[in-house]
């Protein structure tokens, strides 16, 4: 099982970034798909995640709103736009399946800052 996150970046308050999280080894389609967070100094958080068709998803209330999750099976990946970013949006985002202990990705820095 691998997760590989790309997206992430320097950007301004109210910017926006889209992450992508291209995963293998396991049939994709058939699992509930997270992102998480981590900010400096703060315990990893659950922002958002999405059901296995994609028609179904949840949001951490700091992030609802502004973040959509989406996934495309056919490509193995899920994504996370993230739209209005603040400072307090500035960690190093993951994806995993949810409530699987999976070894964590690489994960992508997400900075939002003037």
């Amino acid at each position: 099982v691998q997760f590989v996150e790309s997206g992430g970046g320097l950007v301004q308050p109210g910017g926006s970034l889209r992450l992508s999280c291209a995963a293998s080894g396991f049939t994709f389609s058939g699992y509930i798909m997270s992102w998480y967070r981590q900010a400096p100094g703060k315990e990893r958080e659950l922002v958002a995640t999405i059901n296995t068709a994609g028609l179904s998803t949840n949001y951490a209330d700091s992030v609802k709103g502004r973040f959509t999750i989406s996934r495309d099976n056919a490509k193995n990946t899920v994504y996370l736009q993230m739209d209005s970013l603040k400072a307090e949006d500035t960690a190093v985002y993951y994806c995993r399946r949810r409530s699987h202990a999976d070894a964590w990705g690489q994960g992508t820095q997400v900075t939002v800052s003037s």
